[in-house]
């Protein structure tokens, strides 16, 4: 798997991608400021978050294909997917930070207010939507990055792979964190880009 840096950043061009870009730096302050360098924790309710968008956007387009009795292109199945993949992404790193109580009632709040300030962002405009977990999608492969840099620096411990992980992305029985990582990495860059070419869809 490449090492070569992944990191891109699509500059907001209209008033509703500067929307997008605020909020998703708006998040980020309050991740910083919460979690600072504990990225293992940062990761678990960082992807119970990304979850949500991929499970949203499907269960809308699918009934917007119902109402217009038309195709939806692959966007429902593609949107469901990315939704299935980040709830892998949380159940790997469950088992590696092993959350407390306090961050698991955090958890059931964060992805509660998510959820629902999310659907109605979808339903007044779908584009920004795209474009705003596009962003997110930027920052997760940024936090991700800095994570692996903190692994390779021995900052943090690069402990065996859970086994759910090497199932799931098919890695070698001795894999460790570190190749988790780069796996999940990737994975958010294919869902940063999928979602900021739906939004140019959307604007076109």
């Amino acid at each position: 798997m490449s090492e070569q840096p992944i990191q891109t950043h699509f500059k907001p061009k209209t008033g509703s991608d500067r929307v997008a870009y605020f909020m998703t730096r708006f998040l980020r302050f309050f991740a910083d400021k919460f979690f600072a360098q504990r990225y293992g924790h940062r990761a678990v309710v960082l992807e119970t978050v990304a979850a949500v968008p991929g499970m949203v956007g499907g269960a809308l387009q699918h009934l917007k294909a119902l109402r217009r009795l038309k195709s939806d292109d692959g966007w429902i199945r593609t949107l469901l997917e990315e939704a299935e993949n980040e709830r892998m992404h949380l159940m790997t790193f469950v088992q590696i930070a092993q959350p407390n109580r306090f961050e698991r009632l955090l958890i059931l709040l964060v992805q509660g207010l998510f959820y629902n300030c999310f659907f109605l962002l979808y339903l007044i405009s779908p584009r920004t939507a795209h474009r705003f977990v596009g962003y997110l999608e930027e920052e997760a492969v940024y936090s991700y990055t800095e994570y692996l840099a903190g692994i390779d620096s021995g900052l943090y411990e690069n402990v065996p792979a859970p086994q759910i992980a090497i199932d799931y992305w098919q890695l070698p029985e001795d894999a460790r964190l570190r190749e988790v990582v780069l796996a999940v990495r990737a994975d958010e860059a294919k869902h940063r880009d999928v979602n900021h070419d739906f939004a140019d869809e959307l604007n076109s």
